[in-house]
């Protein structure tokens, strides 16, 4: 069997807009193979190209058309093929813990890859090489916070900023933040 017959009949069993890189198919054959094969998915119309090396199988609504998957859904696709961990970039944390109300004009997020741009379409989506430290529990409500208290900072400190952004902890969640890696300026905050 050929290698784009290969993929067409894996294609078939995917989810309809549902983004996938096409590394998915690397144990099927050479990557120029892979590669050759999906272009001729694309041009055949089984296959839609998302961004750079990001497929899907196109899916229609009746009432809109063709449907897009959001940029995060194709970033985080990327991202996770990568092996990197990713996390909302300070200004969209501190957003929504209530302390703003100002919205990112370009979507940035924090990442342990290299720092780069991702064209997905006509939207644009920046990814920030951070440290580790600044990536510690990704993804969920324990990492916002302390990627809030990363970006408000030293300076920008208060005891009503403090106790907001330590409101959305549970005690256990509390306590997780002060067995975190953070600068002794933060750690003081939190324990005075």
């Amino acid at each position: 069997m050929s290698v784009a017959y290969v993929i067409s009949q894996r294609v078939k069993r995917l989810k309809k807009g549902q983004p996938f890189v096409g590394t998915k198919f690397a144990s099927v054959g050479s990557r120029s193979a892979v590669n050759k094969a999906l272009s001729k998915l694309v041009l055949a119309g089984l296959l839609k190209r998302v961004a750079r090396g990001v497929y899907m199988r196109p899916k229609l609504n009746s009432y809109i058309g063709p449907v897009r998957p959001s940029p995060l859904t194709v970033m985080k696709v990327i991202t996770t093929a990568n092996g990197e961990t990713i996390q909302v970039h300070g200004a969209e944390a501190v957003r929504r813990l209530g302390l703003s109300t100002q919205m990112q004009v370009l979507p940035t997020y924090y990442t342990s890859g290299s720092s780069r741009e991702i064209k997905i379409g006509i939207a644009l989506v920046r990814l920030k090489h951070v440290s580790k430290d600044r990536l510690q529990h990704a993804g969920t409500n324990l990492g916002l916070v302390l990627t809030a208290l990363y970006y408000v900072g030293k300076r920008g400190m208060s005891k009503e900023i403090l106790s907001k952004i330590t409101d959305t902890l549970s005690n256990e969640e509390f306590r997780k933040l002060l067995d975190c890696k953070m600068p002794k300026w933060m750690r003081s905050c939190l324990t005075s």
